[in-house]
């Protein structure tokens, strides 16, 4: 899959296509179901940091890291700056509830949806398009892992906000 490809994307499964903006008024369109999501940046050739960023203080953990950090795990010529999963095999996580925590930890809320935190420290935050791929029938960690896997042999690192994986 092309990273960089809205329609490879769609191609590879993935619908959605919201802004945060848009999310946040309104989530009913994330499914109640499993499944691995991307966060894509449509500006992301002219990328601003923050610091502070939104990002929730979760247990009182400060979520913001520094403007040279943020350069550093930035990803040149990279729309997708997040990779994750919703759920597992055994896991009642759906994208809507995983979803739904991470956008309440963008609005500041005491949220535990720490991992992808870095997005908040984008200045265009408000205009990252989420989309997502249900996965009924397999294991969003597996999808996640091979996702994970293309991305690297395509950018030679992870995604900007995945700092483990």
């Amino acid at each position: 899959m092309n990273f960089n490809d809205i329609n490879s994307i769609k191609r590879n499964g993935f619908i959605g296509f919201r802004t945060v903006h848009e999310l946040w008024s309104d989530k009913s369109c994330i499914p109640k179901i499993k499944g691995v999501y991307l966060i894509i940046n449509p500006t992301s050739e002219k990328v601003e940091f923050i610091n502070p960023g939104v990002g929730g203080f979760f247990k009182g953990k400060d979520p913001n890291v520094s403007i040279s950090v943020l350069k550093s795990n930035h990803v040149e010529n990279s729309q997708v700056v997040y990779i994750g999963k919703a759920g597992s095999l055994t896991g009642t996580a759906t994208l809507n509830s995983r979803l739904g925590q991470y956008l309440r930890f963008g609005e500041t809320k005491n949220v535990g949806h720490w991992g992808g935190r870095l997005i908040w420290q984008l200045k265009n935050h408000s205009e990252l398009i989420f989309c997502w791929k249900p996965t009924p029938n397999d294991d969003p960690r597996e999808i996640e892992k091979q996702l994970l896997s293309e991305y690297i042999k395509q950018f030679g690192v992870r995604p900007f906000a995945n700092l483990t994986g």
